[in-house]
């Protein structure tokens, strides 16, 4: 009998896309669950709240491009080193958004 292949979780699914952001490129909460199948975006922030401390967090924004409150100034930073730039506490995501399949 083959040895059965099993599908990623969620968790799972979640962190490999976000580990495949690349810098200099910003993703949504919603473009991550989106990818992943999830129904919720907020199943992506209780995900990197858990266990994403090892993942390029800072490259996941709010729908509206902005960094979570309490994390803005740390993750505008981050985000400035890898060239992406912030007008005033927004990131465009027509310029940085990340696209998967391009």
């Amino acid at each position: 009998m083959a040895p059965q292949s099993q599908e990623p979780t969620p968790h799972e699914r979640v962190r490999d896309i976000i580990a495949g952001v690349p810098a200099g490129r910003v993703a949504t909460y919603g473009d991550v669950a989106a990818i992943a199948g999830l129904r919720s975006p907020r199943q992506v922030g209780w995900i990197l709240r858990e266990d994403g401390s090892d993942l390029p967090w800072h490259r996941i924004l709010r729908a509206d491009g902005t960094a979570a409150p309490q994390l803005r100034t740390e993750q505008l930073q981050l985000l400035r080193t890898e060239g992406v730039l912030a007008q005033g506490q927004k990131v465009s995501l027509r310029r940085y958004r990340w696209d998967p399949d391009g």
